[in-house]
């Protein structure tokens, strides 16, 4: 109980009166800054009843945007795979690792001013350290957010609350009621969040979302659990739940054993449109272990497949407590082994092949007409290229033959810098020509002018062995790769850096996304080296798809390495390979 300089908090109610400096600024509170960061509180949530008068304490949001940073940029340092293909887990990582021009975009460190207390401190104390305080912040704000950053213990932070409340004739303002409710969160001390709860619920008709997040968070642990569940009506009342708030309010009941309440809070979830935490599914996973009950398991087969259609991927942890789970099941003996796969597409540890990366002809033509009223005829969504231009691009590729590769000329051309630009092209197109293979280079017209980067006797031996097209100097290339690659078949590749994320992201729905993304997989070449003689490596096209599968006596299931930092264009290379013993 809050009993430092006062008895207890309830019975000293002048300490929640209403005040009129709640430290939230304008729109957003210094709070929200925090608590988007520790929590995945979305943007679109809007502030309750809460009035805001005092301006926004723009030093401290400073600081815990930097510590934000700090904390997601910690573990930046691991060790990534060596596996360096263009969508492999880690490859970004590792290409930025390499680019000595890149720049850390991370806020400088901040300086604290102060020395933040270690013991609760009393009045006299507490006021020699204002005075030593020369931030332009204001104290009491600034202090509480270092200790909530910080995590420093509860008791000094109730000292804190304590010596404003007799400084403020009992007044103690919501902002730094909810950091201290943060700490208690943090240190899992139940009985203070229960004590916050009570006066706010007192005080407050509504509170804002990173309040309500922070005591469901903090009740699912108690006795009075349930009344969580009530918070998450309040707060269905204004605006949709996070999924953070389902994770929590989803825990609780499996903590308390209420699985029907768990199964029907994660099916509202998914009603909402809501990607549900990897935490939560994992939550089910570690419930039924050692559980034999055909319609548990067939849930979480549902979840796999979830898994499946939304190209989500278990972290490893919760590989382990999806292993754990098919073992434990009495009767089933299911065996699960964690593993790679050949570049074959085979699984070393089963022997079956994957699924194919390959599309079949249904979705091929699928994927071509949604790209081609998308992006290419959706719009002027690339601006640089012109109508007219287009129709000209069409009628070329109309009267060619099918191409086998198309090659973003100017993009590949840059792909070695100390190297002239037309040699490096010459050299690639030269190496696949051997090849009799149909090839297009798309190009733009400053390339066929003489420059030292750009000598028009290579340009020549590259038109005579490949189709070209010149687009003005300031149209888009992409837009025409995507158009000939697509118009030229499902075994047409492409040549490019550029990992296409624009486009995608014009198409309308996440599945034909994912559609695409496999499309790009299995169709984008990369370029690893050139070595001497001229000679261009290619990197190998996957053979196949990284997706989470089943033949109903197997699964494959690929997972995040936590030692891999993993883009979101990127997908893993680590599987769990589990299969049913006959």
């Amino acid at each position: 109980m809050m009993t430092f300089c006062f008895t207890g908090i309830r019975s000293f109610p002048k300490l929640w009166k209403s005040n009129p400096y709640l430290g939230l600024g304008p729109g957003r509170s210094f709070l929200s800054l925090f608590l988007e960061d520790c929590y995945g509180i979305r943007n679109q949530q809007k502030w309750f009843s809460l009035k805001t008068v005092s301006a926004q304490n723009t030093k401290a949001v400073n600081l815990l945007i930097a510590k934000a940073r700090y904390l997601r940029n910690e573990g930046s340092s691991k060790q990534v795979s060596s596996d360096t293909h263009l969508f492999a887990a880690g490859a970004a990582k590792k290409r930025s690792q390499m680019n000595p021009h890149r720049k850390d975009d991370a806020l400088p460190p901040v300086r604290n001013t102060i020395q933040l207390p270690t013991k609760p401190l009393n009045s006299e104390e507490w006021d020699r350290l204002k005075e030593d305080f020369k931030g332009r912040a204001n104290f009491e704000s600034w202090i509480i957010s270092q200790m909530a950053q910080s995590c420093s213990s509860v008791d000094v932070a109730k000292s804190l609350l304590a010596w404003v409340a007799a400084k403020n004739n009992g007044i103690v303002g919501y902002d730094l009621l909810v950091k201290y409710l943060y700490l208690c969160v943090f240190h899992k001390q139940t009985s203070e969040i229960i004590d916050v709860y009570e006066i706010m619920k007192a005080r407050y008709k509504r509170l804002e979302s990173g309040g309500y997040t922070l005591l469901i968070q903090g009740l699912i642990h108690s006795d009075r659990w349930r009344e969580a569940l009530l918070l998450l009506e309040d707060v269905k009342k204004v605006m949709i739940p996070s999924k953070k708030n389902y994770n929590d309010c989803i825990e609780g009941a499996l903590l308390h054993q209420d699985v029907n309440l768990a199964w029907n809070l994660y099916q509202e979830l998914l009603g909402y449109d809501l990607i549900p935490m990897l935490k939560t599914l994992k939550a089910f996973f570690d419930f039924g272990k050692n559980i034999k009950d055909d319609q548990y398991s067939n849930k979480l087969f549902d979840i796999l497949l979830y898994l499946r259609n939304n190209h989500l991927y278990p972290e490893e942890s919760f590989a382990h407590s999806i292993k754990t789970w098919f073992e434990s099941v009495p009767g089933e003996h299911w065996k699960g082994q964690f593993t790679t796969v050949k570049k074959s597409g085979q699984c070393l540890g089963c022997g079956k092949t994957i699924e194919s990366i390959h599309l079949s002809s249904e979705e091929y033509e699928s994927l071509k007409g949604k790209i081609m009223k998308d992006v290419i005829d959706g719009g002027d969504l690339y601006k640089k290229t012109t109508p007219q231009e287009l129709e000209r691009f069409q009628n070329f590729v109309k009267y060619c033959p099918p191409f086998d590769i198309v090659i973003d000329g100017l993009n590949v051309a840059k792909t070695f810098p100390k190297a002239r630009e037309s040699q490096v092209l010459l050299d690639v197109v030269s190496q696949l020509a051997k090849q009799n293979l149909e090839l297009l280079v798309l190009g733009r017209k400053h390339m066929l002018t003489q420059h030292s980067r750009w000598r028009k006797d290579e340009m020549k031996m590259v038109q005579k062995q490949a189709s070209c097209f010149f687009a003005d100097n300031l149209s888009e290339d992409d837009p025409f790769l995507l158009y000939a690659t697509l118009h030229s078949g499902n075994h047409c590749k492409f040549i490019t850096k550029d990992l296409m994320r624009d486009h995608k992201a014009c198409l309308h729905n996440a599945k034909t996304q994912h559609l695409f993304f496999k499309w790009q997989r299995g169709h984008q070449l990369a370029i690893l080296n050139r070595l001497p003689g001229s000679k261009i490596i290619f990197q190998n096209i996957p053979s196949y798809d990284t997706v989470v599968q089943t033949t109903g006596d197997s699964w494959h299931i690929p997972y995040d390495d936590d030692m891999v930092e993993r883009y979101s264009y990127e997908v893993p290379t680590k599987w769990l390979c589990l299969h049913r013993k006959t």
